[in-house]
């Protein structure tokens, strides 16, 4: 017989607060949290405004000759003396550098000596060609032999013009070996020392000539476009020395056609005149440029580039939100660009913090913390600051 037995209800586990809790903590780190807002950036901002540029475009300038030559012996050898220096004002055909003579003087001595044997062979074939000439007319010879004494002669005063030129060739390369001045000047620059071994044509001094002085700096390209336009007219731009309030006109001599692989910008180089003003001295040159009205004018912290385009940040005060605007610009004056064209009256512009803005983003104007009144000199000025910061 089987016996029935009731089944045993299963245990109920009870909800304590204790599990309540985790499970809604687990629940609350699977939920997708909400990104931070973005915060309100603080700006500087100006209102353009139709202003006039004009004035003056200053360079700096360096006063150089309008002739300078590199100068180099015209054979090779090793300098022994170079008494030229750097600075030392020399004549016309003053020595300034020395070779050693002594092979030079060696290859004239050669070629006398082969000047002394071609005289000779050409007195010796002079004198046959005669005594033929008088057996021909005694009829013991013929004329045929009389024509080879005769070419024998040609020959013999070719070989001699040959010697002689030679030796005349060998006569200048030996006065070579001294290096003169070919003008009046002042040494500018020194390229090497005693005891190198030069091959003909190496530099070794650099002399500027007395005479005429030139101006020489260098300009962007949109200037340089200007300049070549005043070249040529006396007095069109001026230079001051540096210390010196007085000025004075010079001519645009020479804008260069290509630009400096390394600067890109293009040498130009101007006609001083009798301007008191001495070799190497730094001076001004300055260039008026013509007066343009209903211009703006902005910092230069105020422009940036963006998709390689010049720009700024413009500032609705209604939103007070920004957005990109493309500007041209004419050029620079001082610390602020000159715009062409973009912008109009009455715009505010960004002009601190632009490159940490994206379009569309909320930014406020940045308010300069103000000390408490009646404060002694720096006291509560580090605390403002400290409240600025938060």
């Amino acid at each position: 017989m089987f016996e029935l037995r009731p089944i045993a209800p299963m245990p109920r586990w009870g909800v304590t607060p204790a599990l309540l809790l985790v499970v809604l903590t687990a629940l609350t780190a699977c939920a997708k949290k909400e990104p931070a807002p973005e915060p309100v950036r603080a700006v500087r901002a100006i209102t353009v405004t139709a202003q006039a540029a004009g004035g003056s475009q200053e360079y700096a300038a360096e006063i150089r000759a309008r002739t300078e030559s590199r100068l180099g012996f015209r054979v090779a050898g090793k300098m022994i003396i170079r008494p030229a220096e750097i600075g030392q004002r020399v004549r016309a055909g003053q020595m300034l550098a020395q070779l050693d003579p002594a092979d030079l003087k060696l290859s004239q001595a050669a070629a006398q000596a082969a000047l002394r044997a071609a005289q000779s062979s050409h007195a010796l074939a002079v004198a046959e060609f005669k005594r033929y000439q008088d057996l021909r007319d005694q009829g013991f010879i013929s004329s045929l032999e009389l024509e080879r004494r005769d070419t024998a002669v040609t020959a013999q005063r070719a070989q001699l013009d040959q010697a002689r030129a030679q030796a005349d060739v060998q006569g200048n390369l030996a006065t070579y070996a001294a290096l003169t001045a070919n003008a009046a000047g002042v040494i500018t620059a020194v390229e090497a020392e005693v005891g190198a071994v030069l091959a003909a044509g190496t530099p070794v001094l650099r002399l500027a000539h007395d005479g005429p002085r030139d101006a020489v700096f260098s300009v962007p390209e949109d200037s340089a476009v200007a300049l070549r336009a005043l070249h040529g007219k006396a007095g069109a731009i001026t230079v001051r020395p540096w210390g010196n309030t007085g000025t004075f006109p010079a001519t645009v001599r020479e804008v260069a056609a290509a630009a400096d692989p390394a600067t890109r910008t293009f040498l130009v180089k101007a006609d001083v005149g009798a301007a008191p003003v001495q070799l190497g001295q730094t001076i001004t040159a300055l260039m008026a440029l013509p007066r343009r009205d209903g211009i703006a004018k902005l910092p230069l912290t105020a422009v940036m580039r963006q998709q390689g385009q010049t720009a700024v940040w413009l500032l609705d005060r209604n939103s007070m939100r920004v957005q990109v605007q493309p500007i041209a610009v004419a050029g620079a004056e001082g610390n602020e660009v000159i715009v062409a064209s973009g912008l109009s009256p009455g715009q505010m512009v960004v002009t601190a913090g632009v490159h940490t803005l994206t379009p569309n983003q909320k930014v406020k104007l940045y308010e300069a913390p103000v000390a408490a009144v009646g404060a002694a000199p720096g006291a509560g000025a580090a605390p403002v600051a400290a409240a600025a910061s938060r």
